[in-house]
């Protein structure tokens, strides 16, 4: 495979999974603002530009950090690159370029949402409320995951994809948890408070985990136990250590094909060791804020590695 056509199909992956983690952040935003509380970071929705190293972009175009404002910027903004929309006719014109590696269920769900978005686009802004727009977001984003893994061989390009969805909902994942230490930042009396536990129940909602949750756990929600959940459980499908084996899993795959073991392979199997040796209490001994600006950086090393061993182009 042409690393160009790699490159198409690794980005494809990731636009479309970031589309989702804007969607979901919106989604946590707007359920936390409903929790009678003024003891935030500085605000609910603060806090979600905060967590998605987005605050200064978004305070150079908008003066406050209302729902409205937020809404545009990570949903309609074109000049934001995690925007919802952005993502979508991003992955679009990547798919457009490799279409032929693609099938036609891939491209036609790809092709749909772009679509879509537009009409979206031309409607008037009080006609779309939120839970239509994140609804949307996450609904098309299944359509195109299924497409792949429905009707894709497995080969270079099944891989490709396939790191691109695994990096980016790893990153998605530390993402929407660190929401969670911002919006109670200053506050450590309220850690294991009802307050504390309802606003985790709320980030299991917005990350469409709330039942696999009490499925795997039972009880009561507690701060340890979403650390486990989402973090160092194999069978949650976004926690971090799924996504690093699928990552290791991937790679490895690519190696077999092409050769040795490039640093890519390495450090994604350094990030996948870093998680299956750890526990629930190391992760808050070291802190969990500070665990995940940790997995963060880990993680987009990888993908400047992946980069550099398979791809070309421009960063993007």
């Amino acid at each position: 495979m042409l690393s160009r056509t790699a490159d198409n199909l690794f980005w494809i992956a990731r636009y479309m999974e970031r589309a989702e983690t804007a969607a979901r952040l919106l989604e946590v935003g707007s359920r936390i603002s409903l929790i009678p509380s003024a003891h935030g970071y500085r605000s609910e929705w603060d806090s979600l530009l905060q967590a998605l190293g987005a605050r200064d972009l978004f305070a150079h175009k908008y003066s406050e950090p209302g729902q409205r404002n937020i809404e545009s910027f990570l949903f309609f903004d074109p000049e934001n690159a995690s925007s919802v929309s952005s993502c979508v006719t991003r992955a679009r014109e990547n798919g457009r370029i490799v279409r032929t590696a693609l099938t036609s269920q891939v491209w036609d769900a790809l092709n749909t949402a772009f679509q879509e978005l537009r009409a979206l686009e031309r409607k008037p802004r009080s006609e779309l409320d939120l839970s239509l727009l994140t609804d949307w977001t996450m609904r098309n984003s299944a359509q195109v995951r299924g497409a792949i893994d429905a009707t894709l061989l497995r080969n270079d390009g099944y891989n490709f994809l396939n790191i691109g969805y695994y990096l980016e909902r790893a990153d998605a994942t530390a993402r929407l948890m660190d929401v969670k230490y911002y919006v109670l930042l200053p506050r450590v009396e309220f850690v294991g408070s009802g307050l504390d536990n309802y606003q985790w129940g709320t980030l299991l909602r917005a990350m469409s985990a709330h039942r696999a949750f009490h499925w795997a756990y039972g009880g009561d929600i507690t701060a340890a136990k979403i650390a486990h959940f989402l973090i160092l459980n194999p069978q949650c499908p976004r926690s971090l250590i799924t996504c690093a084996r699928g990552l290791v899993n991937h790679l490895d795959r690519l190696a077999a094909a092409y050769g040795p073991r490039l640093a890519a392979q390495e450090q994604a199997a350094a990030l996948l060791a870093g998680i299956e040796g750890a526990t629930v209490e190391d992760i808050f001994d070291e802190g969990l804020h500070e665990f995940l600006t940790r997995f963060i950086g880990d993680a987009a090393a990888l993908g400047l590695a992946i980069r550099d061993a398979y791809l070309t182009g421009d960063v993007r």
